[in-house]
């Protein structure tokens, strides 16, 4: 049974001190949470004092993004080690914000993804369709791509070996819009996805790695969200800035006690 896994998404907000503050409160609401992976993503200037303050929690800490190379004349990017040494053990990679307004290609997450796996972070890699591409029915054609092109060069074996790929399906159209897909619209795609990653990797792969929804996730439509059978968390935006609205998300996606 996959766990269910929840990612904040902070963006260019919190300060270092608003990050230590908001992981603090969180690491209390959800401190008797066993059954939901829980990450936030604080900007890289706070990953280490987030880092720090959910040390020996059930609270995970991503970075937003991650340069390809260990070292370089590379002014501005920050290579995998770098944030691993900061504290993260997950890394968000080809974020539609990345691809649309700094030109990140399917080839530039790839090489992205592949460095986060060599430094030992958990990729969290994001895929979906703009709105022009869902109106003219582009939208699974745009996932094999993505799908495909991201995980270029990876045989099924390596595919295999990676326990804890975490793909997200955020249709762009719904990111910071305050609309989401419907949940039948998020599993047809979620559902299309596995099936891509059994077809081309097999079908343990497929079982094994989580498929999250990101888009307008709130409290209020999580639940119908996460009841899909093929939606296995979500990436939150603007709903995990606040951190009740976080924690709520979180224990919606708790599994029901057997």
């Amino acid at each position: 049974m996959r766990i269910p896994f929840i990612a904040g998404n902070w963006k260019m907000y919190k300060t270092v001190q608003e990050a230590v503050v908001f992981v603090k409160e969180l690491r209390l609401l959800v401190k008797d949470v066993t059954d939901v992976e829980i990450v936030v993503a604080p900007p890289f200037t706070a990953v280490h004092a987030a880092a720090e303050a959910a040390r020996n929690t059930n609270i995970g800490i991503a970075a937003q993004d991650v340069y390809w190379e260990r070292e370089g004349a590379f002014t501005g990017e920050v290579s995998p080690g770098m944030i691993k040494e900061g504290g993260a053990e997950y890394v968000i990679v080809g974020h539609s914000e990345r691809r649309r307004l700094f030109g990140e290609t399917d080839q530039i997450v790839n090489h992205k993804m592949t460095a986060a796996i060599a430094g030992s972070l958990t990729p969290i890699v994001c895929i979906g369709e703009t709105l022009d591409e869902r109106e003219r029915m582009e939208t699974l054609a745009v996932l094999d791509r993505q799908i495909r092109d991201g995980l270029r060069a990876f045989t099924a074996a390596e595919v295999a070996n990676l326990n804890n790929l975490v793909l997200a399906y955020e249709p762009v159209w719904a990111i910071g819009t305050g609309r989401n897909a419907s949940a039948d619209q998020a599993e047809e795609a979620h559902a299309h996805i596995r099936g891509r990653m059994q077809e081309w990797f097999g079908a343990a792969v497929a079982d094994r790695c989580r498929i999250l929804y990101g888009g307008s996730v709130k409290p209020g439509n999580i639940r119908e969200l996460i009841a899909q059978p093929d939606v296995d968390g979500a990436l939150v935006g603007g709903a995990s800035l606040e951190v009740e609205s976080f924690a709520a998300i979180v224990t919606a996606c708790r599994p029901p006690a057997v």
